[in-house]
């Protein structure tokens, strides 16, 4: 008998269609395999049209007792932070980076609450405070970072490589690239991720990466695992992905 079907979302970047539509896809392939959990792998927000439109979704997804799980990822953390009482900048950003950068997204954020992002400073932030709803805030700070089903790992960015689970940081869980991507290490259970974006999702034997660039134009993706192996959710229905052979 099968095991129940697990699916994970990429990085959303505030694209309420597109997260609705995927939703959809899933929903007519747990009619053919079965119900089971969905995992969004985080940056819900920043960069796209509708961050508030896509946490109101998530939040009502939850009040409905959905079987979603949510995960952290660095642009959530970023925003999170930004709506402190005094605003907390993520140090594991460049220098010259806030989270209200132009490259950064979080201006775009701000625009989908109504908010005027030609104030600047202390009037702009007290503004977004006064903006942004609480249950958002709320549904932020609550996120996890991983979360585990059936020998499968789903993290926003990743792990570092020998490190057991909990003794995992949170700023490599949420911010991790190069160290995790090189290595060819069996990490005790499939991983899979998003964070860094790739032209399509990938196999690559020890994680999957699942973030395919919604931000930039690319589409956003999801995938399920189930009885070991993994497929892409498309709207045909499932394509299944292989590791590459050596």
């Amino acid at each position: 008998m099968s095991n129940p079907p697990v699916y994970a979302i990429g990085d959303i970047h505030g694209h309420l269609d597109k997260l609705v539509e995927l939703h959809e896809w899933i929903a007519r392939d747990q009619a053919k395999h079965g119900e089971g959990p969905i995992v969004h792998v985080g940056d819900y927000t920043d960069r796209g049209p509708n961050s508030k439109g896509v946490l109101d979704y998530l939040i009502a997804g939850e009040a409905a007792q959905k079987n979603w799980q949510f995960l952290k990822g660095n642009h959530d953390r970023m925003m999170a932070w930004y709506l402190e009482e005094t605003p907390v900048r993520d140090p594991r950003l460049k220098a010259e980076f806030e989270w209200i950068h132009p490259r950064l997204g979080g201006l775009e954020t701000l625009q989908s609450y109504g908010i005027d992002t030609k104030l600047l400073g202390d009037e702009l932030h007290r503004a977004s405070r006064a903006a942004v709803p609480h249950a958002h805030i709320n549904f932020l700070n609550g996120l996890r970072t991983s979360a585990e089903f059936d020998g499968v790992l789903f993290v926003h960015a990743g792990i570092r490589p020998g490190v057991p689970l909990k003794q995992q940081t949170e700023d490599d869980l949420i911010w991790i690239r190069d160290e995790f991507h090189f290595s060819r290490a069996d990490h005790g259970r499939l991983i899979i991720h998003g964070h860094t974006p790739v032209e399509d999702v990938f196999h690559y034997g020890n994680r999957v990466n699942i973030d395919t660039g919604v931000a930039y134009g690319g589409p956003l993706s999801a995938v399920v695992w189930q009885d070991g192996q993994v497929w892409r959710i498309t709207k045909r229905g499932r394509v299944k992905l292989l590791p590459p052979t050596r």
